[in-house]
């Protein structure tokens, strides 16, 4: 019988999940601004109600367009070394 040698992909690395610790936290941080919106949103309305009418809207609106989407394409600079710098 022959031997079927293995190929191997020079260059290529294992791969490797895109999302990072700091990416986590920052999604976590956007999930607490949902939290706390919808609670603010949930309480009592009465007529001069700052809290569930104005407040909870404009944290919800940060959290689903800003945090979270920058949470999920923030990525980390890569420090560049001595030789790299001089070319």
């Amino acid at each position: 019988m022959a031997r079927v040698k293995e190929k191997r992909k020079v260059g290529k690395k294992p791969y490797a999940f895109p999302l990072s610790r700091t990416n986590y936290l920052i999604i976590g941080a956007g999930i607490l601004l949902l939290i706390i919106g919808y609670v603010f949103m949930s309480l009592p309305d009465d007529p001069d109600a700052f809290l569930s009418r104005t407040l909870a809207p404009i944290i919800l609106v940060i959290a689903y367009l800003i945090v979270i989407p920058i949470g999920i394409m923030y990525r980390e600079r890569k420090e560049k070394t001595a030789s790299q710098a001089l070319k």
